[in-house]
């Protein structure tokens, strides 16, 4: 991973085009090949970046990130104040919470749970931002990436949008559709989701175990 502080004006070409004027930003180049443009108050959303397959090419003060598709990253730097590079090795991968990763388990089993005639073709599903909860089709032969949380928030529903959109590239799987599963869904995260034409499901946790919920019942 390389680290960069600096000075920089970003400009964005492609679907549509973006402009972020000259000020201090953090440029993070990770290893897969994906470079994002950080400021200090977004907590972990970049303002711009640029998802592998993409390369780097630097020309002195300008850096030009492209992808396949055309599109371009132009930064434009002014002042470096801070480089640092440094190999993270490895990734061990996430440990699920333990109700998350039954969840996805027996959603799998029971993937008609999302819709007649769905067929799964697999769990964890890899991508170059990490796996996608659980990839289907389905009656139509559509493919459907579905994201599992044990509560769904505003994070999650951005979770599955930047996973939708590396998949949407790969011509033997567009068109991808999304499902946002979760025990229990924010209004407000069903709302975002709602508006990226992403599908809400509640799971019912003990009914996918093919047990009876006993709550609120004394005996």
């Amino acid at each position: 991973m390389r680290l960069v502080i600096a000075r920089c004006q970003v400009d964005y070409a492609g679907r549509l085009t973006a402009h972020l004027p000259m000020a201090t930003r953090l440029l993070l180049i990770k290893a897969d090949g994906s470079v994002s443009i950080h400021s200090d108050d977004r907590a972990y959303k970049p303002l711009n970046w640029m998802s592998p397959p993409c390369w780097l090419i630097e020309d002195g003060d300008i850096w030009t990130v492209q992808n396949k598709a055309g599109e371009k990253l132009v930064i434009t730097i002014e002042e470096r104040l801070h480089e640092l590079k440094q190999d993270l090795g490895a990734e061990p991968g996430l440990v699920k919470d333990g109700v998350e990763a039954h969840l996805q388990e027996l959603l799998a089993e029971h993937i008609t749970t999302l819709g007649e005639g769905y067929s799964l073709i697999r769990r964890e599903y890899p991508t170059a931002i990490g796996p996608v909860d659980i990839l289907c089709r389905d009656a139509s032969g559509s493919t459907v990436a579905v994201e599992i949380k044990r509560r769904g928030e505003i994070d999650g529903v951005e979770q599955l949008t930047r996973y939708l959109e590396l998949l949407n590239r790969d011509p033997l799987l567009a068109p991808v559709q999304g499902v946002f599963a979760a025990q229990l869904i924010k209004p407000q995260a069903r709302t975002l989701a709602e508006d990226r034409g992403i599908r809400c499901l509640t799971l019912d946790y003990d009914k996918l175990r093919g047990t009876e919920s006993d709550e609120f019942r004394l005996f």
